[in-house]
């Protein structure tokens, strides 16, 4: 069959196939069995291996639906492994407020030190381990073991053919025709080989919306401004180039006794001097036991120890992101802790990935990559300690924990990307308490706005971190909330649903959208959605439409442990 009349009964969907007398069935070929040019065909094609995309093709995968499913890194998880990210969750979380597939994973998350580690019997015995005995999550650990429990989580489907896995892969083109993505061109990074993957329907799980653009998806970037949303955290104008702060993660142990200092590097002089233009200003230099305390904006004195020990009345950064305590494990096991550092020391806010150039791009990673060195060879070298002296030679760099040759993540943590102009978008009004309260009265300041097209929850306070365009943080409370379905769907494309942070949300509401277990929500929903659809001959837009079709739907996603509301 020649490829232009392949690409136009894929786009059909299995409702169309069967409408022209052709059987409807999918095929997955294993990855390493491709042919450099070949065109490959599955039920749902997933552009993106993150935490979103993860979730979209285990949803898929478990309703019978074959799947193909790109990442650029030769890792899957996204936040939780290649940018080096522990989960960021609400204080609910091991009982509520996450699907339960999250919640398992998170099971098989200390299921796996318990198996494999040398733990202490007194840590087995806890129900909620948390490895890292860190402060930010109940589950600090290191991306390795998410790696290994996602990756277990997918290879029965590996091995039956239904996942097609391409790592290293990226989407350079797509083809598309009124309103419908017909195939996408996906590149190896390792070869430069092209194949062509086509499908009834696709996914947007890069992280930074890279589909939206590349297939025709109208799209939005940066701040609105306040008279487009009216939320009372909106700025007066809009401009689609102010976006959050990226960070490039790294991993560090302390090995007492030890003088692990290398080269200066080349960038040191500049960061160890940077004080951020802020609006509100900044307390001081970047590379500094302070930093401004995201909600007052007032100069936040911090602690560091990599002992471990309290740095009263400071918190220790050393344990807030720790990933490894070596308490936990049997004594001998472990020389020191392991710490995962995404410190507002290492926000990189002098330009932004999103919407720029490939060479810009990497001309920025490169600077957030010199930054995050430079915080390292500071610490080590000129950090103040609680002794009197400068520096801890002892730490040392982790490159075998991040998986890379230079000790740093993957990949960039990157918070903000291009967001679907959706059918319904997400506002403050909707889910920040003090706006609630201003649009709806007292009471409205104890819950959320009601969806009546829900298809997930989650929570996080609205947290955004310092932007390219120097405003400094914005962080206030929002309330427990849902997850729209018309925020899934963009206004016009009927094949394409974004999967993470590209949903229908403004730059505010993002803020409390863009974290672990509410990435995983939208991408498992979406799953659903593609899984219901195809089953029942319904595009996306008409199950949110049909008030009979969309109970039937929420009925359908409630039985595979999604919640639509928040218990009370």
């Amino acid at each position: 069959m020649r490829r232009r009349n392949f690409i136009t009964l894929a786009g059909l969907g299995a409702t169309g196939l069967a409408a022209i007398g052709l059987p409807v069935f999918s095929r997955s070929i294993p990855a390493n069995n491709i042919n450099p040019g070949s065109e490959l065909h599955a039920d749902l094609v997933i552009a993106g291996g993150g935490v979103g995309g993860f979730a979209t093709a285990l949803a898929a995968l478990r309703n019978g639906l074959s799947v193909i499913m790109t990442e650029e890194t030769d890792w899957i998880g996204g936040q939780l492994t290649s940018q080096g990210v522990p989960p960021d969750e609400h204080r609910w979380i091991e009982t509520h407020g996450a699907p339960q597939s999250y919640r398992a994973y998170r099971n098989a998350v200390r299921s796996y030190y318990k198996t494999n580690y040398p733990i202490t019997p007194q840590a087995k015995d806890k129900e909620f381990l948390n490895p890292g005995n860190a402060m930010v999550s109940a589950l600090c650990h290191e991306p390795r073991v998410s790696l290994a429990v996602l990756n277990d989580m997918l290879a029965p489907y590996l091995s039956s053919g239904k996942l097609t896995l391409l790592l290293e892969y990226k989407i350079r083109s797509a083809e598309y025709s009124g309103n419908r993505v017909k195939a996408l061109k996906a590149q190896s990074l390792r070869t430069g080989k092209e194949t062509i993957l086509t499908a009834p329907y696709f996914a947007d799980a890069t992280e930074m919306g890279d589909l939206l653009p590349l297939t025709g998806t109208e799209f939005v970037t940066g701040t609105e401004s306040r008279n487009e949303t009216r939320e009372l955290h909106a700025p007066e104008k809009a401009d689609p180039d102010n976006q959050q702060a990226f960070t490039v993660c790294f991993a560090m142990d302390y090995l007492p006794g030890t003088n692990n200092i290398g080269d200066k590097p080349a960038e040191y002089d500049f960061w160890r001097n940077l004080v951020p233009e802020m609006t509100p200003p900044w307390p001081g230099k970047l590379l500094d036991l302070s930093y401004s305390d995201p909600k007052t904006l007032q100069k936040k004195p911090l602690g560091f120890n990599p002992d471990g020990s309290p740095t009263a009345p400071y918190l220790n950064l050393w344990n807030y992101r720790r990933i490894l305590a070596k308490d936990n494990f049997t004594p001998g096991a472990y020389a020191g802790d392991i710490c995962a550092v995404n410190w507002p020391q290492n926000d990189y806010i002098l330009g932004n990935l999103v919407g720029v150039s490939e060479k810009e791009f990497k001309h920025h990673v490169n600077r957030g990559k010199q930054l995050s060195l430079s915080l390292f060879h500071w610490l080590q070298t000129e950090a103040p300690r609680p002794d009197g002296k400068q520096g801890w030679p002892e730490l040392r760099l982790r490159k075998d924990v991040m998986g890379t040759d230079d000790g740093l993540a993957k990949y960039p943590y990157i918070r903000e990307a291009r967001r679907i102009k959706a059918q319904f978008t997400i506002l403050e009004q909707h889910v920040g308490q003090a706006n609630r309260v201003q649009v709806a009265g007292p009471e409205a300041g104890k819950k959320a706005a009601n969806f009546y097209d829900s298809v997930g929850i989650g929570y996080y306070h609205i947290d955004l971190h310092p932007s390219s365009r120097k405003q400094n943080y914005i962080d206030f409370g929002s309330l427990p909330f849902q997850i729209p379905l018309g925020a899934l769907l963009p206004k016009r494309v009927e094949n394409l649903i974004p999967v993470c942070k590209n949903i229908g949300t403004t730059h505010i509401t993002n803020g409390c959208y863009r974290l672990h277990p509410v990435e995983w929500s939208i991408g498992e929903a979406a799953g659903l959605l593609v899984a219901y659809g195809l089953k029942n001959g319904l595009i996306p837009y008409q199950v949110r439409e049909g008030k009979d079709v969309l109970a039937k739907f929420q009925e359908f996603i409630r039985a595979q442990g999604i919640d639509t509301e928040w218990k009370s």
